[in-house]
């Protein structure tokens, strides 16, 4: 009898927590279309396949003038980054919140980036889905806080 309680629990776990096993490759994401976002980091999961934030964006969001112009870690060199930033728009969707998807434990480790908390105020470009149908999720190529920039499909030297 304990058993088929057993099975019975380990076959319903994955429909209890049906967001705990959504990952997004990155063949879903339109990456020749960069998109900017900036707002306020509402809640943050720090964990495996990779970190997630839930961010508030203003309203009237706009393209920072100097966004082109800022420094790139070397390291992001294959990406060209410099080109992404210069092409990156605003969404087209007006969603208030958007989940953004930075890059494993493991890589954010080597970074040195500091877990980021409620409240702290971040910007990022990166990607949409394609036609930016389905959610509000943005994979995130470069993620701008604290006054630094990562690169999160690299890893620092």
């Amino acid at each position: 009898m304990k058993r088929r309680h057993i099975v019975i629990a380990a076959a319903s776990l994955p429909l209890a927590t049906p967001l705990a096993f959504a990952h997004h490759g990155w063949s879903s994401f339109d990456q020749d279309r960069p998109i900017y976002l900036e707002g306020t980091v509402a809640s943050a999961r720090w964990q495996n396949p990779h970190v997630e934030l839930l961010v508030d964006i203003p309203s009237g969001l706009k393209v920072p003038a100097d966004l082109a112009k800022r420094t790139l870690p070397a390291q992001s060199a294959p990406v060209d980054g410099p080109g992404l930033l210069a092409r990156a728009k605003v969404p087209r969707r007006i969603d208030r919140q958007w989940e953004l998807e930075l890059a494993p434990l493991t890589r954010m480790e080597a970074w040195k980036v500091a877990e980021i908390k409620p409240g702290t105020a971040v910007s990022a470009v990166g990607f949409t889905f394609k036609e930016e149908k389905g959610e509000a999720v943005m994979r995130v190529e470069y993620l701008f806080v604290d006054g630094k920039v990562y690169g999160l499909r690299s890893s620092p030297a």
